[in-house]
């Protein structure tokens, strides 16, 4: 026993420190903690009555950048009074940095606790004791790092030859030699290239999440823990879909050192967070074409934009994907002025929102600088115009457009029925490894045929199930996807009638503008009162586009031109309902696309200041039909004396009535016209008359 334990450390009580760096030591390395929590014993056989175990460090690092709970707790307590010793398997536990080593030695010192471990005890108020205290902490941080970068520079050697082994996500093993290839299993090849087909055809992890789950097809995944890493099945989640979409191992790269470390200050002290994703110029290994894969490289990269552009809260500079909506350029609109893109205002909330236009405004000053918009407009004519250029360079392309759409119809069903399939073929191999085993065993261990039983039956239900899944998958209606290229050369000339049709999906739209549309700088002419668009096509090209900027007080539901010019010549002349019949007859409509009746004609009078008509006709013009009434004819003659311009007469617009003076019916000239059209009337009538007694039988035949 040695003479440095008094009779006052004894009588407080001893702490016992234990921990390990990882937490693969905590699981492996047992006797190292066999050996740990036996310093509980040999405290008491120094002496110490009162043995306190500090445990809670265990897979922590004592470098000093990671929290530790129990080495806070061992230095509160020796600051108290109230550890006579620490005990510890060697010295090098208890810290790996000089920051912590030493104030743990200074405290030490300073309330008169020892420091004990399986070389010998040591008191920090001895000189002597306190130098070989540091020299063992200086040599322990100088020797795990020398370990640390010795580890550091073996494994990047090897990462950078493709040699490291870790683990691989599914559907890929190492072989024996140390190569990667593909997971035998085919149902785990089928549902990983199922996972990328649905993305690419659905532009999103979300939307292919919807479909896997809704159609119930179950992904593989790995059980960790065990020995073996078992392959379970199971319905995905959202982040399984996007790790692997993300993950460039998929397309056959061998990648090192995608994450990084990073090291922050809190509260006075270093503290290490490990995952931080790094860029992909500065992984630290990527080795294309390493072993095979499930997508191109090329893929790779084109999905890794399309998730960028899902993004919508990260990176507001760059373009962002079409989330439905009525704004088909929403996320390709970019600020001349200050380069930032523009965002989407559809006019809040409420019941008419539908009805609301939208409008595209740079906000950017006016968050940044508390400055007002850059540029502002109305978003209905620019999107009419890129739609009118988009399918000016879309239209060659529209028939193979639609045998891919065609494509597509049938490969929807043939992807669920081909997961169901080979998810029946796993469960049939189960069911007859299952039934193996229960004819295996013998039948008087009913303990165990039990179970076995059980286990067989839940396997044959299970085939069952599958079964059924797979036929009623296989019987479901599906859309006739039969190619008829006559009828697709004529849905290529008519593509702007699919184009604009209400039932077109306004995200498809987005999506196949995004496919030819790489950006669009836009920027508005004051002075010309025009939209400013140019079109960055993806081949590089540029177009531009001009259109007239909605001025204050107008919009799409504002009465035409044509029916005001209309409604101005004849107010005042004629009521509201000659009106809003000849508007009818012309065909035109109000602003929200209704036939005129009499109280529409008079709000557009009322809000252009247009005079009513008076009660009582003026006695000095006639119409058509009053005409007709006064002279006793139809109205076909006077039409033709109109014609011939000998009667006066004039129309407001045509196809409204026509105003006849009523002295012109009185003249000399006129009257002599109507005279002679009714004597020739009357002429008509007699020989009609004479030609249809020639043609009676006379007066004796008839009698016989």
């Amino acid at each position: 026993m040695s003479e440095k334990i008094r009779d006052e450390h004894r009588q407080r009580s001893a702490a016992i420190y234990i921990r390990q760096s990882t937490m693969g030591q905590v699981l492996k390395h047992k006797e190292s903690q066999k050996l740990q929590y036996a310093l509980a014993e040999r405290a008491r056989e120094l002496g110490f009555h009162q043995v306190e175990v500090i445990d809670e460090d265990l897979a922590i690092s004592g470098s000093g950048l990671f929290e530790r709970p129990g080495f806070q707790r061992l230095v509160a307590n020796v600051c108290t009074g109230m550890i006579g010793a620490i005990f510890s398997i060697e010295v090098s536990r208890l810290a790996r940095n000089g920051r912590e080593w030493h104030h743990l030695i200074d405290l030490c010192g300073l309330f008169g606790t020892l420091v004990i471990d399986t070389d010998g005890v040591y008191d920090p108020r001895l000189s002597q004791d306190r130098l070989v205290l540091g020299m063992k902490g200086s040599m322990s941080e100088f020797e795990l790092s020398i370990f640390r970068q010795r580890s550091s520079q073996a494994i990047r050697a090897k990462a950078q030859r493709g040699e490291l082994q870790f683990i691989i996500p599914i559907g890929f093993c190492w072989t024996q030699a140390g190569k990667v290839e593909l997971d035998p299993d085919r149902r785990v090849q089928e549902a990983i290239r199922l996972v990328f087909r649905k993305f690419e055809a659905l532009g999103s992890v979300r939307q292919a999440l919807l479909w896997f789950r809704h159609n119930k097809v179950e992904l593989p995944g790995r059980r960790y823990g065990d020995l073996q890493r078992t392959v379970v099945w199971r319905l995905p989640v959202y982040n399984a879909l996007y790790t692997m979409v993300n993950n460039p191992f998929y397309a056959g790269a061998y990648v090192f050192g995608k994450t990084e470390v990073r090291t922050h200050v809190v509260d006075g002290k270093a503290r290490k967070t490990c995952g931080h994703m790094k860029d992909p110029e500065q992984w630290t290994v990527l080795i294309r074409d390493h072993h095979p894969g499930y997508v191109s490289w090329a893929t790779y990269e084109r999905n890794q934009v399309t998730l960028a552009e899902n993004a919508h809260m990260k990176k507001r500079m760059t373009r962002k994907a079409g989330r439905g909506g009525r704004a088909l350029l929403a996320g390709l609109l970019r600020c001349r002025r200050c380069g930032r893109m523009l965002q989407v205002d559809y006019g809040g909330g409420g019941p008419n929102r539908e009805a609301r236009s939208h409008r595209y405004l740079c906000r950017g000053e006016a968050i940044n600088l508390g400055e007002g918009t850059c540029i502002s407009f109305g978003g209905l004519r620019p999107d009419q115009a890129v739609s009118s250029n988009l399918l000016d360079v879309v239209q060659p392309t529209a028939v193979e457009a639609a045998l891919e759409a065609t494509a597509q119809v049938s490969q929807k069903d043939i992807d669920e029925v081909r997961a169901v399939s080979l998810e029946l073929e796993q469960a049939r191999y189960e069911a007859a490894l299952a039934s193996r085993r229960y004819e295996a065993v013998d039948p008087e261990n009913r303990l165990v045929a039990g179970e076995l039983e059980a286990r067989w039956n839940g396997a044959l239900a299970r085939v069952r199930g599958l079964e059924s899944r797979l036929e009623e998958t296989r019987q479901r209606p599906t859309p006739k996807a039969t190619v008829d290229r006559k009828s697709l050369l004529s849905l290529a000339m008519n593509l702007p009638a699919v184009w604009n049709s209400e039932k077109a999906d306004m995200k498809l739209k987005q999506r196949i503008a995004r496919t030819v549309i790489r950006e669009i700088v836009a920027d508005v002419d004051e002075q010309a009162s025009e939209i400013v668009l140019v079109i960055h096509w993806v081949g590089g090209r540029h177009t531009e586009v001009r259109t007239p900027k909605v001025k204050t007080g107008e919009h799409r539901r504002v009465t035409g031109a044509d029916a005001v010019a209309v409604v101005r010549r004849m107010a005042g002349r004629w009521p509201d309902e000659r009106i809003a019949a000849t508007l009818n007859r012309l065909g035109l409509r109000t602003g929200t696309g209704m036939t005129w009746i009499e109280s529409r004609v008079a709000t557009v009078r009322q809000r252009f200041g247009l005079p009513a008509h008076p009660a009582v006709n003026g006695p000095s013009t006639l119409t058509l039909e009053q005409a007709c009434q006064r002279l006793g004819v139809s109205n076909t003659p006077l039409r033709n004396l109109i014609k011939s311009k000998q009667l006066p007469a004039v129309q407001a617009a045509p196809g409204a009535p026509w105003e006849i003076p009523a002295d012109a019916l009185e003249t000399k000239s006129f009257r002599q016209a109507i005279e002679r059209i009714r004597a020739g009337r009357s002429r008509w009538k007699q020989n009609a008359a004479d030609r249809w007694t020639l043609k009676l039988p006379n007066t004796d035949r008839a009698e016989k």
